[in-house]
């Protein structure tokens, strides 16, 4: 381990950093700590994300920031020649094209840590470029699966927060119970594969066992399948192609796993699904619109300030105010992403 960041917690930062030999640590919010232990400078100001990933003695960076606060990071690290284990798939939403041009132009490479686009990749390991025709994405459904429309509506913090399959933070696991999490995993795919949106599809799967399906030219179907966990997806991104024994992982048992059933998704209840493979599909700023506008919902959600089924409409009214424009360079996609952030924290002060 070379470089480790974080928000906050810098005393915890530098223990880490010590325990695993890390010779630079950043902490993004420097006004929660400044501390030197064991040798280690603890760097302080959002900067440190960059200069984390571009350290000149790391091969490869595993990006985990939640939100737009990755992208910059991203960028710099595949323009440094950098392998990046992207768990930060609002990096390729925002800003797919220049993403994928930074990765061309520099020589870097992105490996997915998604486990659904960690699937899709070992389900191409051999493929040739061409022999895919369609994905579909499985989602878990979230805990409002059997919710109605009207359920949905009053939907609690504590109630949204109870994912059934996956222990994640506060705001992906929001993201999961509205689908918008499925909605920014379609746009990645997009990106990552190459597929146009017509060729992507999601089903709800709550048991999380199948991560993905890939149909090939030919008819033929493959799916990774395995019991919900992040460290093989994770393992997967720092050793692909290449597989790495991993002793203690939890060996697959098609009995344990038990009946494996799929469902339709319910676009109807779920609108911020709906709207983000719309913005999806829209290209340019658009996908950059519908990320910050869904991340300034959430966290208004998550502090009480609208009700869960307004995450959906205020999404919807900030993309419909937004002149969609190539998103050709940095400015333009970061002045998007400010332009519907403002938008979005003024229609909570108005409600």
């Amino acid at each position: 381990m070379v470089a480790l960041t974080a928000y906050g917690s810098g005393d915890l930062l530098c223990e880490q950093a010590a325990a695993v030999g890390a010779r630079y640590a950043g902490l993004v919010d420097g006004s929660k700590a400044d501390c030197e232990r064991g040798g280690i400078r603890l760097a302080a100001g959002p900067e440190c994300l960059i200069e984390a990933a571009t350290h000149p003695d790391a091969a490869i960076v595993l990006n985990a920031v939640v939100g737009a606060a990755g992208l910059q990071a991203t960028l710099a690290a595949l323009r440094a020649g950098k392998r990046v284990a992207l768990a930060n798939k609002e990096t390729l939403v925002m800003a797919g094209e220049l993403v994928l041009a930074a990765a061309e132009d520099g020589g870097g490479e992105i490996v997915p840590v998604d486990s659904e686009h960690s699937a899709v990749l070992q389900c191409l390991s051999g493929a040739r470029r061409g022999d895919l025709r369609r994905l579909i994405l499985t989602a878990s459904g979230g805990p409002f699966r059997e919710w109605t429309a009207e359920q949905l509506r009053d939907a609690t913090v504590d109630e949204a927060l109870r994912h059934p399959t996956w222990d994640m933070g506060p705001k992906i696991t929001v993201d999961s119970a509205t689908l918008a999490n499925k909605a920014l995993e379609v746009i990645e795919a997009h990106h990552l594969f190459g597929l146009g949106y017509d060729a992507i599809e999601v089903v709800v799967h709550p048991q999380s066992i199948v991560h993905a399906f890939a149909e090939f030219v030919d008819g033929s179907v493959l799916a990774q399948v395995g019991f919900p966990t992040m460290e093989l997806p994770i393992l997967y991104a720092l050793t692909h192609p290449e597989r790495m024994p991993d002793p203690g992982a939890r060996w697959f048992d098609p009995v344990a796993a038990g009946p494996l059933t799929f469902e339709t998704l319910r676009r109807g209840d779920f609108p911020a699904f709906r709207l983000g493979v719309e913005a999806g599909a829209a290209g340019g700023t658009a996908p950059t619109v519908y990320n910050a506008s869904n991340e300034v919902a959430v966290d208004a959600f998550l502090e009480g300030r609208i009700s869960f089924g307004m995450i959906g409409e205020m999404i919807e009214t900030v993309l419909q105010s937004h002149d969609v424009q190539p998103a050709g360079d940095l400015e333009t996609v970061l002045a998007a992403d400010s332009w519907a952030r403002e938008q979005g924290e003024a229609l909570c002060y108005s409600r």
